[in-house]
């Protein structure tokens, strides 16, 4: 880049601005910043093979354009894709509040500069407490696999030199299992307890077997990853707790309109993600996770981010908000502190408490029996297509279910190109994650999901399908 080149999104880049600097740094240039600190054999010394820099604002608005026209939205394809990330009906209202200048731009704050953000996570808080029947709800982590790893080592530390074996699902969420592999090595070892060959839900014989007084904690999905509904939740809880361990669920919180909590079947600590209240689907973005307790002690003194209260002011009648229990945190002692967390998910708090407050108890039921009744439906239309299998295992689904190809011999990933040719995104490739299903693919619908849009995909793999 030439010596005097201006940026012109970047402050002070100016050369007599720099020079200012470097001078009051008593350095030359910028590159001397950088001797001390990166061992010479290090240093990249060539140019880099980057194109020049689009200088108009104008210019590079329509170079971004260009690029981003090569992808095809959900708003142009029918999408059955789901797997942890869903594309529900998101109200106006969300998309309006969160762009409130206030909210959008504002960094986290203290308690005496940002009573109106707190008081809003407050109430996101709140109202999801009220869904979980939970007594404490944490402020937003980053998504549900940080939420389940954080939650997992909240486990470890209260049952620190005692039990130190987590008794996960085989069938769970290959992503997050990988992001706690990641989070407890070295901290506690992972067990995998199988699914049932004929319900996909958790082997109870091998958790019988695999549950010991080393166990920690014993973590369950339900709906599970495969979209079952979990029936044997009570006897878990109940196992779990015979060997004094932890039990934790994640549950998916659309479905908790005619679900019951799982605070109310025993589990002791309830996390997930906030993503289906609120948040379009968007590339690194539009998740955030949450950890629910209830209000003992020990579990919430191993909360690792922001606790959000409300308390008296010295004025009758008037509250303000703050963080609760601070040293705990990073925030309060970070050398002291059970976990590092960061501040990058606050906005989908706000946007999920808006989301709640619109919809209320009745929306919130209402969605929870849409999705139920649509799912049944789909497998119901899918299964009447000859050479595949809708609906794989046994019993309830809520959301997503699994349909199997082997017997039309085409792979997931024929049928997926095929369905491009109608405008359809087909369901996730579960054959590498699980190989013992076959050509097996996760498909998913939600609220938006309409009968036509079913209509269409059974038509379109009925005549995929039929395809020597």
């Amino acid at each position: 880049m030439k010596k005097n080149f201006i940026h012109p999104y970047m402050p002070n880049s100016a050369p007599k601005a720099k020079n200012e600097m470097l001078k009051e740094l008593g350095v030359n240039s910028i590159e001397d910043l950088y001797l001390d600190l990166i061992p010479d054999q290090l240093l990249f010394k060539q140019k880099m093979a980057l194109p020049e820099p689009i200088l108009s604002e104008y210019a590079l608005k329509k170079h971004v354009e260009k690029i981003l026209a090569k992808n095809t939205t959900c708003d142009e394809y029918i999408s059955f894709l789901g797997a942890g990330c869903y594309r529900h009906f998101v109200p106006a209202v969300c998309t309006e509040i969160m762009n409130r200048a206030e909210f959008l731009t504002a960094y986290c704050g203290d308690t005496y500069s940002d009573h109106g953000k707190m008081q809003a996570i407050f109430e996101y808080t709140s109202m999801l407490g009220e869904i979980l029947d939970l007594d404490v709800v944490s402020y937003t982590c980053y998504d549900a696999g940080q939420a389940v790893s954080s939650s997992l080592r909240m486990a470890l530390r209260i049952s620190a030199g005692k039990g130190q074996k987590l008794l996960l699902p085989a069938s769970m969420n290959p992503e997050i299992l990988s992001q706690a592999r990641s989070y407890c090595e070295g901290y506690g070892e992972i067990v995998l307890i199988d699914y049932d060959k004929e319900t996909g839900l958790l082997d109870i014989d091998h958790l019988k077997s695999e549950l010991s007084p080393e166990t920690a904690a014993v973590f369950l999905e339900n709906p599970a990853y495969f979209g079952g509904i979990e029936q044997n939740v009570e006897e878990i809880a109940r196992l779990t707790h015979d060997l004094g361990a932890i039990f934790i669920v994640m549950p998916d919180l659309s479905s908790l309109g005619v679900m019951e909590s799982p605070a109310n079947y025993g589990a002791d600590i309830v996390c997930g993600d906030i993503q289906p209240f609120g948040m379009n689907i968007q590339y690194g973005g539009g998740c955030a996770g949450f950890i629910a307790v209830r209000q003992e002690e020990k579990y919430i003194n191993e909360i690792p981010t922001y606790l959000y209260g409300i308390a008296k002011t010295q004025n009758e009648g008037e509250y303000g908000w703050g963080r609760a229990i601070n040293a705990r945190c990073s925030h309060g002692s970070r050398e002291k502190a059970k976990e590092y967390f960061g501040t990058a998910t606050g906005l989908w708090a706000i946007t999920a408490g808006v989301y709640m407050a619109s919809l209320g108890p009745c929306g919130i039921r209402e969605l929870g029996e849409t999705i139920l009744q649509k799912t049944a439906y789909a497998i119901k239309e899918l299964a009447k297509i000859p050479f595949i299998t809708a609906g794989k295992f046994k019993g309830f689904n809520f959301r997503e279910f699994i349909i199997n190809f082997d017997k039309c011999k085409k792979t997931v990933k024929e049928i997926n190109q095929s369905l491009l040719e109608y405008h359809i995104f087909g369901g996730k490739d579960l054959s590498k994650d699980f190989p013992a299903l076959g050509q097996s693919a996760l498909y998913c619908l939600t609220e938006i999901t309409s009968a036509e849009d079913i209509h269409k995909l059974t038509q379109a793999l009925t005549e995929i399908v039929s395809i020597k």
